[in-house]
């Protein structure tokens, strides 16, 4: 099958994946000259990495900066991942909801070269609705300059930018129509999760391994 939107998504609805779906396992791959798989989705070279980088159990978060959702998840989603020591979180910015939402990824990408991703992608979580870019550069201004991140982004555009469009390819080949979307160890969990849930996926996921 060759690996573009439509076959994807077709896939995808095959296996009953998307909004509201719930739980279901991920396919080791789909075929085609790029073949998705799971270790490609887990273990992504450059996502940024978060909780332990050496845990039993990988969580992938796909997400947008401007998702409510997503932000009112995060302190939890730190919570349970720093409570249970072994978990590897995997970030995976998709920002799919305009040019605030790409600004906010560029400048928290910019801030990995300046061992600052973690504050800045939580300060740009902790911010409230809808942004625009100066409210963007006002989160990650204070946790470094927004030149220097900015310009760290561009000192490694073509990683980055490859980056996210394998992010965006990932989550639509996965069938994901919004944010928040996981993949815990080898299940996908479209939407937001509450506390209880996340523990359970995390630990039928070790369960697993």
């Amino acid at each position: 099958m060759t690996l573009n939107r439509r076959s994807l998504l077709s896939a995808a609805g095959a296996l009953g994946l998307g909004a509201g779906a719930g739980a279901v396992a991920l396919w080791p791959a789909l075929g085609g000259a790029q073949p998705l798989t799971v270790d490609a989705v887990l273990n992504d070279p450059d996502a940024p990495v978060q909780g332990n980088p050496g845990g039993d159990v990988t969580l992938v978060e796909f997400f947008d900066y401007q998702c409510p959702f997503c932000k009112r998840m995060h302190p939890m989603l730190e919570d349970v991942v720093t409570e249970d020591g072994g978990v590897r979180l995997v970030m995976k910015d998709w920002p799919i909801f305009g040019p605030p939402s790409l600004r906010a990824s560029q400048l928290a990408l910019g801030a990995v070269a300046l061992g600052a991703y973690p504050d800045v992608n939580r300060a740009l979580m902790a911010t409230e609705a809808r942004l625009d870019a100066g409210q963007v550069d006002a989160a990650v201004a204070s946790v470094v300059p927004v030149r220097r991140a900015m310009d760290a982004y561009r000192a490694a555009r073509g990683t980055w930018d490859a980056l996210l469009d394998r992010n965006d390819a990932q989550a639509t080949a996965l069938g994901f129509r919004g944010t928040p979307a996981f993949a815990i160890g080898t299940t996908l969990y479209a939407g937001a999760l509450d506390r209880a849930t996340l523990r359970a996926a995390i630990s039928t996921a070790r369960a697993e391994t």
